[in-house]
């Protein structure tokens, strides 16, 4: 009886965490005015000054101008600048330091185009350096790791429909250096990087669109990824990936935010298998972009999802990673391709950005304030 009780107050205290978590959006609460094609954005202490600073990647499949966003320390953005003199097909951007000098440079990834690393004078002005990758891909996204372990933060790309890339770091920002990952005829539009078996080597977790199999590239330890085990139906159409331990049982799991059709985890076992899953977004929404973190300070890793001609929408874990609570965060009805969390006017909270495609650029501040009976 008393466990029973127990439990039901969790889910209780759980479901009133779900019913009081709120978002503030304002006409204030935009970067810039600009309607742009709007991919991808990255967010850091461009600046140095303690604050979060956004980068925003423009143009998709025409060339577009790609320009920084300044916080002033409460959550508006009052400064902007243009990164470099020309306008690419920018797809994805990441911030990282890439030279080891302890401050945040930038890599772009652009469609058909070249990709280029810009390096942060460590006040947040930026040089054009290296490039990186193929210099004509169908890019769709970088992602950052140090996948061969020796310090530095290398670069994955994908690219839809041709063979996807990691290109390693030499210690200072220049990656002539790079490998073969996934399929050649991949349409590959994200990758996730974590050690996936727990073997000290980190894996990829492929999405995959085109109705193509999604797997998980397990590392050798030399960067060999020969062994893959798949998860998923086998013909979903996923545009994007995230990686946590959501059950909490040791095993990292994956959540898929996939177009047309509903949004799925899927856990991971000790079996090294992906069998077991739970849908928590039911709808057949175009699923463009996800985020996680923990949106109302319970201790449970939360979803967030981006959707193309749909609402956006957080789903908030009330009971181990078996039941969600849907919380609309608008009645609009945008191309949002790229969604991310953090905590814009340090409060504690995190707040969520979205990256809009021709429509502006917004972010909703988190006013989550607990409710216990």
């Amino acid at each position: 009886m008393r466990i029973l009780t127990l439990v039901c107050f969790s889910i209780l205290v759980s479901n009133l965490h779900a019913q009081s978590l709120k978002f503030f959006n304002s006409g204030r609460l935009i970067l810039g005015t600009y309607k742009e094609r709007t991919a991808s954005m990255g967010i850091g202490d461009i600046d140095a000054d303690g604050d979060m600073d956004i980068l925003v990647a423009n143009g998709r499949h025409w060339p577009g101008q790609n320009r920084i966003f300044i916080n002033n320390g409460r959550g508006v953005f009052t400064v902007s600048q243009i990164l470099g003199d020309e306008q690419e097909t920018s797809y994805s951007t990441e911030l990282a330091d890439f030279d080891n000098d302890g401050d945040l440079d930038i890599a772009v990834g652009n469609d058909m185009a070249p990709n280029y690393i810009f390096i942060n004078d460590g006040t947040g002005h930026y040089t054009k350096g290296a490039s990186f990758g193929e210099t004509y891909a169908p890019t769709r996204n970088i992602v950052v790791a140090d996948i061969d372990s020796d310090g530095d933060l290398d670069i994955l790309i994908t690219n839809r429909g041709k063979e996807n890339e990691i290109c390693l770091n030499d210690g200072t920002g220049k990656f002539a250096k790079s490998i073969g990952f996934g399929s050649k005829k991949d349409s590959t539009i994200d990758v996730e990087v974590a050690d996936m078996n727990n073997d000290g080597h980190l894996d990829l977790v492929l999405a995959n669109r085109d109705d193509q199999p999604n797997y998980v590239y397990l590392n050798d330890g030399e960067l060999n990824f020969s062994k893959k085990i798949p998860y998923g139906t086998g013909n979903d159409i996923t545009r994007s990936v995230a990686i946590v331990d959501l059950d909490k049982d040791g095993y990292l799991d994956i959540i898929t935010a996939n177009i047309g059709e509903p949004n799925v985890i899927y856990f991971g076992s000790k079996k090294g298998n992906y069998k077991r899953s739970v849908v928590f977004d039911d709808s057949n929404d175009k699923s463009y972009s996800l985020s996680i973190g923990d949106l109302d300070l319970d201790g449970n890793i939360d979803i967030i999802i981006g959707n193309v001609a749909a609402p956006n929408n957080v789903f908030v874990n009330t009971n181990n990673a078996q039941t969600w609570s849907k919380v609309q965060l608008n009645n609009e009805a945008f191309s949002t391709y790229d969604i991310l969390t953090s905590d814009l006017n340090a409060d504690g909270k995190l707040d969520i950005i979205e990256s809009n495609s021709d429509e502006l650029n917004q972010y909703y501040f988190n006013r989550f304030t607990p409710k216990f009976p």
